[in-house]
């Protein structure tokens, strides 16, 4: 996984340059005449197909290119962050407005934090659940004491006999409750994974408990119930979480490859709060999605490695950087649009809105394209 991510990186950066122009000096004049095309040259680029007139031949400058191709370490990339993170409504509005030399473009930069942060995140620690404990078992016994107290008060009482019997079930539903506790607190569970982690946390929501029909097995997801026993959608997810490593395995493939998504599933709606306003194009739209889901990925990368790494303080990191997302989104939207603030305001909170429309449509296809194969 940390090898794939890595190369991952390498090969998000060299598309990311790809898709970049070259800028600034490229060495000196080579004869005249490009060595390509052979049309003659008066500066640093040929002016008919664009190759830098100086050919450089070293193995030097070929570790300085994949440098450059993956990391972007030149001028452009110290110029776009700080009005990425500080200005970026500025950032927004020169790149449409056609001041783009001196940046990174908004593709180039949202490729490559892309590929960084996933990256990053595959090296992110897994905090397991707490396991087993003493006291979580007498919360157990005692429940089933209590639930065998109102089988014999239903008893005393000579109560129906369905009552009575849907008391009994209840009981017997805890008792084998109590039994796998104190078996995982003896011996582990019999699956091999870890009491308490997240693992068999899945999987124990994905079995859940035997429905009437031998075979079925049914789980919640999203809310729904569904049966791991039967058909469809619903039936298949319930399987494939029955293995957790590999269901996440599939999901982090799944959003690594098809992150992109977030883009084309936000622009229509960015355009919504533009329909009545002339001069704004599906473009102009498109750039303050990259700029913006740009940043977004880093502060995502910023909260992981606070609350990995930083205890108490990263909790703090973490509500700050969860204020700055609707501070940020307003004033690249005030900025980029030359607006107001009253309408950006009202515009940042029907994005914030549609953010959470475009989250669910993501996830959604995300499981689907993941799990539901």
């Amino acid at each position: 996984m940390d090898i794939e991510a890595a190369g991952g990186v390498v090969t998000g950066g060299l598309l990311a340059g790809a898709v970049e122009k070259p800028t600034g000096k490229a060495g000196e004049t080579h004869g005249g005449v490009c060595s390509d095309c052979g049309a003659a040259t008066s500066g640093n680029f040929c002016s008919n197909c664009g190759q830098p007139t100086h050919v450089h031949r070293t193995l030097l400058h070929l570790g300085e290119e994949l440098l450059h191709g993956v990391m972007h370490f030149d001028a452009r990339i110290w110029r776009t962050l700080p009005l990425l993170w500080l200005n970026p409504g500025r950032l927004t509005r020169e790149w449409v407005q056609g001041r783009r030399t001196r940046y990174v473009s908004p593709l180039a930069i949202f490729l490559f934090t892309l590929f960084v942060m996933f990256f990053a995140l595959s090296f992110a620690p897994h905090h397991e659940g707490p396991a087993v404990q003493a006291d979580e078992i007498a919360q157990q016994r005692a429940a089933v004491e209590a639930a065998q107290r109102t089988v014999d008060e239903l008893r005393a009482d000579n109560t129906q006999p369905q009552a009575i019997q849907a008391a009994q079930m209840v009981v017997d539903q805890r008792r084998a409750q109590l039994t796998q506790l104190e078996t995982e607190l003896r011996d582990g569970r019999a699956d091999g994974l870890k009491p308490g982690s997240w693992q068999a946390s899945l999987k124990d929501m994905a079995t859940g408990d035997a429905d009437d029909e031998p075979g079925h097995l049914q789980a919640k997801i999203a809310g729904q119930e569904i049966k791991s026993g039967g058909h469809g959608l619903g039936a298949t997810i319930a399987k494939k979480l029955q293995n957790p490593d590999l269901a996440l395995y599939k999901l982090q493939q799944t959003l690594y490859k098809f992150a992109f998504l977030l883009v084309p599933l936000s622009i229509p709606f960015v355009a919504l709060l533009f329909l009545w306003k002339r001069g704004f194009t599906l473009y102009d739209h498109g750039v303050f999605v990259l700029y913006s889901l740009t940043f977004m990925a880093m502060l995502l990368m910023l909260m992981v490695v606070a609350g990995s790494f930083w205890g108490t303080f990263g909790l703090v990191v973490i509500n700050l950087a969860a204020l700055a997302v609707p501070v940020h989104m307003f004033a690249q939207m005030k900025g980029a649009y030359s607006l107001s603030i009253f309408s950006a305001l009202w515009r940042t909170v029907a994005l914030m809105v549609f953010c959470t429309i475009v989250i669910g449509l993501f996830v959604t296809a995300i499981i689907y394209l993941g799990l539901g194969h």
